[in-house]
């Protein structure tokens, strides 16, 4: 029997792991990098061991200090998680070496599948279906458009889409040093790119007594940069007849590696209805909660009984409902989903059923790694949490998920929230017609566009600029008790401006005996004001607003749709001008190229700088035609958001 677990990762998957630990009685011990001493994995877990430093290669990344964490605190089973460790065979390995019970796959099933290359005919010789594999070297014009892959680790790392011959060798070289950065492998290959096809994979389970589970199906088509962004169990695409043989083929995969414990086979399924294997997940997947609800299992705690050597019931749970998950990142989607960092300062989500845990009912779960006041660095995956709707019909899953998200309050951070309502909303989403391509076919033009329109802006600044005289108000008592702004003979408006997201909103308002009267919004009549709640009578309806404040930044959460502001000081500040043509970093990070040089012509569009930021490799491009008449930066560098890394002058017409 297991009594103690290092959890060796952090975020919402070492609170998930926590929670399965109390559940069973079991003691825990968290690790924690330098960034990380306040996390809620580490207030969570019994101890906590710290993991000097922020780079992941000298924190999560290092078997050597996990396992010296696990002797000092006495524990006897390590838990990896997913990302980092999880899938690595010689960590495995090392964990047993010291007498530690490893709660994932054998040693051998990981390094089997540790090398996509090599998993690909392992599975061909198990009968299950895979696409041809391309060596780079020797593609010819009819392979493509191809997809160039990483043959090591996994998420979207070391990926690239080549649709000509032209753009190959760049492709090739991206994604050997993205997957030697995540990976510490350069190894890619090539494969046919199928056009049009749905990500599917099958949740397997298998115990060392010879019982293999296959829990469903679940879709994980709509992706970003080849990472997921919305789950869902079960696909509308998969019938019965389908799902029998995608379950049949993960089962042979599970068996002729010699798995046990949770893991995942993923295919490919091509618009004519055949499918191909892609790979196999030795561990938990981020998407585990969809089909822990739809099957009534809690898939950590089966992991650890199974490590402890405990038998799996001859038949697997029956399925029951719909399930859907988001995943929610601290990016821009709108502006080539650029990372985001700094304080999230509110992240609330109300109506949440239950919280790392299957409903007891149908209804909302939410698995999170954060909270209110959280900092978010550059050095991990951007994902702040996961929601999960639960429903007896997939419509009414993607109904309760879609307000769960438009109800949250989230400051502090620009996120993909707006841009997850839009897809759960999107007609096509609700036909169930997703595939890859599923973002590029809609548009983030219109998926990335705010929830909030222009008019709910205008009204949303409206009830910031009262909130923030009523504030004022509260700080002057000696009006004695006239509502700010209010005069008893008509005279100038008030006035504040704010950046919003459809431009520069200048909001003018008078408050006299004859009550509120505002340009920006007719019509508009003031009911109550206070410093972090304005409700207002607007069309005929009575609005509550909720303002918070946070520095300059203004979040104003209503029905009508979440704004946040910018508020605009009434006089510049001199120093904080920046020269015309300046190239600023849109985050921090890490400079891994730069791609020209002082005195060099650029055209609008052409990539000047290279940066790596949460594990991903950012393209910094020109904004417009011209010389570069100051570069700040070279290899190596670090940098801050807005640092002006080039000064591009325009070229004379």
């Amino acid at each position: 029997m297991i009594r103690r677990v290092l959890v060796a990762n952090r975020g919402e998957i070492a609170r998930r792991v926590l929670r399965a630990c109390r559940d069973l009685g079991i003691g825990t011990v968290a690790v924690c990098s330098d960034p990380d001493a306040g996390a809620p994995h580490v207030r969570e877990a019994d101890a906590a061991g710290r993991l000097p430093g922020a780079a992941p290669a000298e924190t999560y990344l290092s078997a050597e200090r996990l396992l010296a964490v696990a002797r000092s605190a006495g524990a006897d089973a390590v838990h990896p998680g997913y990302g980092f460790l999880s899938e690595n065979a010689e960590f495995a390995r090392a964990v047993l070496d010291a007498g530690l019970t490893w709660i994932g796959p054998p040693p051998d099933a990981i390094a089997a599948m540790g090398s996509k290359i090599q998993a690909k005919k392992l599975m061909a010789a198990a009968d299950v279906p895979v696409l041809p594999e391309l060596d780079p070297a020797r593609v010819t014009d009819a392979d493509f458009p191809l997809l160039v892959k990483a043959s090591a680790g996994g998420g979207g790392r070391g990926m690239r889409v080549v649709g000509t011959p032209g753009g190959l060798r760049e492709a090739v070289a991206a994604a050997r040093r993205e997957a030697e950065s995540a990976f510490g492998d350069p190894a890619v290959f090539c494969e046919p790119l199928l056009e049009n096809a749905r990500h599917i994979e099958v949740q397997v389970l298998a115990d060392g007594h010879g019982t293999v589970w296959t829990l469903g199906e679940r879709e994980c088509s709509i992706q970003r940069r080849h990472q997921k962004i919305v789950e869902e169990a079960p696909s509308p695409a998969v019938t019965p007849g389908l799902r029998a043989e995608l379950c049949q083929a993960a089962a042979n995969a599970a068996r002729a590696i010699g798995y046990t414990g949770a893991g995942t086979v993923e295919f490919m399924l091509a618009p004519d209805g055949r499918f191909y294997f892609l790979e196999v997940n030795t561990r938990l997947q981020v998407e585990h909660p969809v089909t822990e609800c739809v099957y009534g299992v809690d898939l950590v705690r089966l992991q650890i009984e199974v490590a402890e050597g405990a038998r799996l019931d001859e038949a697997a749970p029956r399925p029951r409902g719909h399930a859907i998950e988001v995943r929610l990142y601290a990016e821009d989607p709108a502006h080539g989903w650029r990372p985001a960092t700094g304080t999230l300062h509110t992240f609330e989500v109300p109506g949440v059923d239950a919280e790392f845990a299957v409903p007891a009912t149908h209804g909302l779960r939410l698995d999170s790694g954060v909270e209110s006041g959280a900092e978010v660095g550059v050095h991990y995956d951007p994902m702040l949490a996961k929601l999960i709707a639960w429903a007896p019909t997939r419509a009414a899953a993607a109904r309760r998920l879609a307000a769960g998200l438009r109800g949250a309050r989230i400051h502090g951070l620009t996120t993909n929230r707006d841009l997850l309502v839009r897809v759960l909303e999107e007609p096509g989403f609700l036909d169930g017609d997703t595939d890859t391509g599923y973002l590029d076919r809609i548009g983030l033009d219109t998926l990335a566009s705010p929830l909030a329109d222009e008019a709910t802006a205008k009204v949303s600044a409206l009830a910031a600029a009262l909130a923030q005289a009523a504030a004022n108000r509260s700080a002057a008592p000696v009006l004695g008790g006239l509502p700010s702004g209010w005069r008893n003979v008509r005279s100038q408006p008030q006035r504040r401006t704010f950046d919003g997201p459809h431009g520069t909103i200048d909001v003018d308002y008078r408050l006299d005996r004859d009550g509120l009267t505002s340009e920006l919004c007719p019509g508009t009549s003031l009911i109550s004001a206070a410093s972090e709640r304005v409700v207002l009578d607007h069309g005929g309806l009575r609005e509550t607003f909720a303002v918070t404040t946070a520095g300059n930044a203004v979040h104003v959460d209503s029905r009508l749709g979440p704004v946040t502001l910018t508020a605009v000081p009434r006089f510049a500040d001199p120093s904080s001008q920046i020269a015309p043509g300046s190239l600023l970093a849109p985050m921090p990070g890490t400079v891994l190229r730069v791609e020209t040089e002082p005195g060099a012509d650029v055209d609008e569009g052409q990539t000047l700088v290279v940066l790596e930021a949460m594990k991903m490799e950012h393209r910094i491009a020109a904004p417009s035609a011209g010389t570069v008449t100051e570069l700040n930066v070279s290899a190596g560098q670090q940098v801050e958001s807005g640092a002006v890394l080039a000064v591009i002058e325009g070229t004379p017409e």
